[in-house]
């Protein structure tokens, strides 16, 4: 054992730093001292500043956004022992300056300061004063005018560090894709060439990610009744807690209290509250007095509890970036936990009024699309016909972790021997009926939603359809064999590719883009997929019942094959013992299958194998040509 890990069970009781973390620990200390840390929410990137701050001289100072998520670190820090504080816009004149005394006769080894912070000339005078070793900046997306969460106040960080001139440099956040990145080394005036990049630890394989279609409030009920029955178990007997994210403040109340009507002991969470009900509802939940809080996306930075078995976002959020970030909160035991993303047509057009409204009043046209190109991202995912938690790893640009497929994410499960629908070309047929689509959005000439739309090109007669001419339109029944539903899937995916956009009325409307425009009349190809023919409907359950029922399997076993899979099945479970993981976490059962029967003897041969990605390979290779081996020779 060498001496940064002794010291780190002896400082903060942890057996071992993570693989990552020791390597942003080392090039902070010994290397290139400028480091970007890219790593998921709860996967530990405190430690990354933390543990250096004990082996600094000085104090470091850590910026942070939130002053809930400052109070809980300084609070755990004094807890073993750490010397810390904070500076923000809660704490009085007369503490302020007692704090900033104290920084300076040198009392602390950590101080966390707000953004906000940093164009207060006592503070800023103050941080010159202490001269400190490190810099941190958690939270280092809110920087990028391109990330999920711009705060203008962040823009100061790169003049504060060009001031201080600090020895190390640490910027961290759990939500960067490649752009954003860039950004935030450019803001902070940093060398890329000399600037380290720390990018592991998104793969989430215990996570059992979905993505569902509800386009009333009844059905998304439904959905969330079945998900907490899955996760946490009836509303008389839990085991272990759940959080529920919903867009709107009135969202959570109304969900809080139904929830409330079906037994669930349930709180609403979000900004309208009183700081101090706020903090009386995160307390009780990180403590374990409450199992379940409906909340806007402000709640959950900070709480340290490992038994959240479900994430469910009752509405679409705004962008891939929140949505992992949030529903990262499950599942940090590594036990099973579910991720429901509930979303539908009402979602889109909510999205477009609180992508305008903007955070301080009405967004600027280039904010509006930056988060609506963001919103588009996350149509993708919802629609993405492949592994999500690869579609998620791909989006972070972090390759190496691909699992090649979890196995039990619900696009793998519903996934057959087929190619996926991602791999399919977009054949003359799939490219007339989104022409179609298209042709029905602008005979709609922006009168109309996506229902209507979509029941217009369906064929469907009502009053509504009449009364408002679309029965007269020749678009009227053009797509007459698909059903609604079907429609409204295929639009959605218009809009996720930018052919169709809406209005952010409180009834929005649809109308084409100019891209639209172009691809309609055949001026630019199609690159859009049609939905499958058949839609999944309904909880999870149901589905399965669908699927046993129709006999369809995904894989089997051939009798010959049968005595290496059991051998392989049992080096999983040894495996899986030894990292304290559900056994499919390992790797799903249809992999083994595979392995079975191609009986791979090279690391080349078994990267063929659905289910090993780059993650899986690293992890398991060793293992598993062992077994074959063995089982060859045998």
């Amino acid at each position: 054992m060498d001496g940064r890990q002794s010291r780190l069970q002896e400082r903060f009781g942890l057996e071992a730093f993570r693989p990552w973390q020791r390597e942003a620990i080392d090039a902070l200390l010994d290397g290139e001292r400028r480091v970007v840390v890219i790593a998921p929410t709860g996967g530990g990137k405190s430690l990354c500043y933390q543990y250096p701050a004990l082996e600094l001289e000085g104090t470091t100072v850590v910026v942070s956004p939130l002053i809930a998520l400052m109070d809980d670190q300084v609070r755990a820090l004094e807890q073993r022992g750490i010397a810390a504080t904070y500076l923000a816009s809660n704490l009085d004149l007369s503490e302020l300056r007692d704090r900033s005394r104290r920084l300076l006769r040198g009392e602390y080894k950590l101080v966390y300061v707000s953004p906000e912070r940093v164009a207060h000339p006592l503070a800023i005078d103050t941080l010159r004063q202490l001269r400190p070793p490190l810099i941190a900046i958690d939270e280092a997306h809110c920087i990028s005018q391109w990330g999920h969460d711009f705060r203008p106040d962040y823009l100061r960080l790169g003049a504060l560090i060009e001031s201080l001139a600090p020895k190390h440099l640490l910027a961290c956040t759990a939500t960067a894709t490649p752009a954003v990145r860039e950004e935030i080394v450019t803001r902070l005036g940093l060398a890329p060439e000399s600037t380290k990049l720390v990018l592991r630890g998104f793969a989430r394989p215990n996570l059992h990610l979905e993505a569902v279609e509800a386009e009333t409030q009844a059905v998304r009920r439904r959905y969330l009744l079945d998900a907490l029955g899955r996760s946490i178990g009836a509303a008389d007997a839990t085991q272990g807690a759940a959080i529920i994210y919903a867009s709107t403040r009135r969202a959570t109340e109304e969900v809080a209290d139904w929830l409330r009507t079906k037994g669930y002991e349930a709180s609403a969470y979000h900004a309208g509250m009183s700081p101090e009900h706020r903090a009386e509802v995160s307390a009780a939940f990180a403590t374990g007095k409450l199992e379940l809080v409906v909340a806007t996306n402000a709640f959950g930075m900070g709480i340290d509890r490992s038994d959240i078995r479900a994430v469910v976002h009752f509405q679409a959020p705004g962008s891939i970036e929140a949505y992992y970030q949030e529903v990262g909160r499950a599942g940090r035991d590594q036990q099973p936990a579910l991720g429901l993303l509930i979303t539908g047509t009402a979602d889109i057009g909510l999205r477009r009024r609180l992508v305008e409204g903007g955070a301080q009043g009405e967004a600027s046209p280039e904010e509006v699309e930056r988060q609506w190109g963001l919103f588009r991202n996350l149509l993708r995912y919802i629609e993405a016909g492949s592994c999500r938690h690869d579609f998620i790893l791909r989006y972070f640009d972090d390759e190496q972790e691909l699992l090649g497929g979890c196995g039990h994410c619900d696009r793998c499960e519903e996934l057959e021997e087929s190619s996926s629908p991602e791999d399919r070309q977009v054949s003359e047929d799939d490219a007339l009926v989104v022409r179609k689509a298209l042709s029905g959005v602008a005979r709609a000439h922006r009168r109309v939603g996506l229902r209507a739309v979509a029941e217009m090109l369906q064929g469907k007669k009502s009053e509504k359809i009449r009364r408002m001419g679309l029965d007269r339109l020749s678009t009227f029944a053009l797509i007459a064999e698909r059903d609604v539903e079907w429609i409204l899937a295929l639009l959605r995916r218009l809009i996720s590719a930018a052919l169709v956009g809406v209005t952010a009325d409180a009834y929005p409307v649809v109308m084409l883009t100019k891209a639209g425009v172009a691809v309609m009349k055949g001026e630019r190809p199609v690159r859009v997929l049609p939905p499958p023919n058949t839609a999944a409907k309904g909880p999870r359950k149901e589905r399965r019942e669908r699927t046993r029922a129709s006999g369809k399997k995904q894989w089997e076993v051939a009798e010959a094959d049968q005595p290496l899979f059991d051998a392989l099945r049992a080096a999983r479970l040894d495996h899986a013992k030894e990292r304290s993981v559900p056994a499919y976490v390992v790797c799903h059962d249809r992999t083994l299958a595979e392995i079975a029967a191609a009986r791979p003897l090279s690391i080349e041969d078994l990267a063929l194998v659905h289910g090993m990605g780059p993650a899986r390979l690293e992890a398991l290779a060793d293992l598993f040509l062992a077994v074959v081996a063995s089982e060859a020779s045998g």
